[in-house]
């Protein structure tokens, strides 16, 4: 679909794009194919897209992978989708099951499914993940995600203990740089190491602002992450993981003992911190990983912290 096609399909539709929404479609068509490249995608693979906008991206991967689980929460752009690729929405006003989502059996395919390999929902993606508890871990998320929401939705599909078994996904490249940074390094923070317990990234490449309609006011990248094998944290651990990295990153340029003292005694903080080599004053930006995995597991439960009197 070219610049004016999508241009053509938007005003005979009358849709004018929501800012709040993020919504900045992908025309280019080399970099489509450099995503779907990046996916490599077999007819055996099941394919999750976030945001498929008026299916630039979609159509692609329909050609490339056996199923295509596409999320789109805007009506408008849900009903150009339906008329274009000939299904019915799932959770569309135009359905009986107007208040709920696709049904996703225990084997992780959809149990609604057009002959076409694609399957419609319309639904906000976090909720949609919030909700069905599926096993992902034969599913392969590729997307062009919308910028308003595209982190909070890596960080919810990081959370999964069944998540997709590869993310290739289209962010903003400030987004990008940060789900890639290194310790000490000013990108370095709570989104690197909340996506990156769980997925390790692979490759970046970047995409000029210009690919996109509307143009952003910035570049944007493809990130490709693959499922972490095996598993650093699951479960319960997990749930520590993410309340000790936020407690830790809450004063960036604060002291990490003291900003975690709230939630655990000292003793116990300062014992942790010598196991896995860290020092007293070390700040966030400081610690590995690695590091926070380790504490992680000396650390314990969340759901029964034991306060500080300090």
């Amino acid at each position: 679909m070219t610049l004016t096609e999508i241009r053509q399909l938007l005003a005979a539709n009358g849709i004018r794009l929501t800012k709040s929404l993020g919504q900045n479609f992908l025309h280019d068509k080399h970099q489509l194919r450099r995503i779907v490249e990046a996916a490599e995608l077999t007819r055996r693979d099941r394919v999750i897209e976030i945001g498929p906008g008026l299916g630039q991206l979609t159509e692609l991967l329909l050609a490339e992978a056996g199923t295509v689980l596409a999320i789109e929460k805007d009506a408008r752009l849900v009903r150009v989708l339906e008329e274009r690729f000939g299904v019915t929405a799932t959770g569309s006003s135009n359905t009986p099951q107007s208040s709920g989502f696709v049904a996703v059996g225990e084997s992780g395919a959809p149990t609604v499914q057009c002959a076409s390999g694609l399957t419609l929902v319309h639904a906000d993606a976090l909720d949609f993940f919030k909700t069905q508890q599926a096993d992902w871990r034969r599913w392969k998320l590729v997307s062009n995600l919308p910028f308003s929401v595209a982190s909070p939705i890596l960080v919810e599909l990081a959370q999964l203990d069944k998540g997709p078994s590869r993310l290739v996904v289209t962010v903003q490249v400030e987004v990008a740089r940060r789900l890639l940074a290194a310790p000490a390094t000013p990108e370095y923070g709570v989104l690197t190491l909340l996506v990156g317990v769980s997925y390790a990234p692979c490759r970046m490449f970047k995409i000029p602002a210009g690919c996109f309609f509307p143009q952003p006011k910035v570049d944007s990248a493809c990130v490709v992450m693959d499922r972490r094998r095996p598993v650093l944290l699951s479960g319960v651990h997990k749930a520590v993981f993410v309340q000790l990295v936020k407690s830790a990153f809450a004063q960036r340029r604060k002291m990490m003992l003291k900003l975690l003292k709230v939630t655990w005694p000292e003793d116990k903080l300062v014992a942790a911190f010598e196991a896995v080599g860290l020092e007293r004053m070390a700040r966030a930006e400081q610690a590995s990983l690695e590091q926070f995995v380790q504490l992680t597991r000396a650390l314990g439960d969340p759901a029964k912290p034991r306060m500080s009197n300090a």
